[in-house]
């Protein structure tokens, strides 16, 4: 992601993007991704990011929160899935408490980039997205954060037949839309 990043804000000419109009995003574990390349983009000073989008995404692995408990089964995405893909990405030797791995690990979230927050109400990850818009509200990031209730793990995946997947799709676009006005 990080390689992806940096070319595309190199070649922004070639490809007709306004390198001042870049914004990441990611729905679950591009969710994470998503909030990692702000991390690396803060530190290495690059890419200006205007903006994060994060859509029922993996902030944190601990596989012990609340709503892990309550949402381990029977709501599409289960904790067994999550400790198999937790598994599978990190490998014998990954640690899960790295900031790289877990965003919400980091020291600290200052300096990031304006930020959507979306969570679902019987999501395993529901506690941890929570947390994360908490943190960056403590670290003085402009946060939106909207749980849409009554709805499983991805309702954007759902939007023709989950209406909250609509109207989380609409908040998505109309923010990017105003981070990118903002960047004029």
């Amino acid at each position: 992601c990080r390689a992806v990043l940096k070319w595309m804000v190199r070649e922004c000419g070639a490809i007709g993007i306004d390198a001042a109009r870049v914004a990441v995003g990611g729905d679950s574990a591009g969710g994470n991704l998503a909030a990692v390349m702000t991390l690396m983009s803060r530190r290495d000073g690059a890419p200006r990011l205007v903006g994060q989008l994060l859509h029922c995404p993996v902030t944190n692995h601990d596989l012990d929160t609340q709503s892990y408990r309550e949402n381990a089964e029977g709501y599409l995405l289960t904790a067994d899935v999550m400790r198999w893909f937790w598994d599978h990405y990190l490998g014998d030797d990954g640690d899960g408490a790295d900031p790289i791995a877990s965003p919400l690990q980091a020291d600290t979230l200052a300096g990031l980039p304006p930020a959507l927050v979306q969570t679902a109400e019987f999501d395993p990850l529901l506690d941890e997205g929570r947390a994360y818009a908490d943190r960056l509200k403590e670290n003085g990031v402009a946060v939106t954060y909207t749980e849409y209730d009554g709805v499983v793990h991805d309702p954007w995946i759902m939007f023709g037949v989950v209406p909250k997947g609509r109207r989380a799709i609409e908040e998505a676009a109309a923010f990017l839309k105003e981070r990118f006005a903002a960047a004029e």
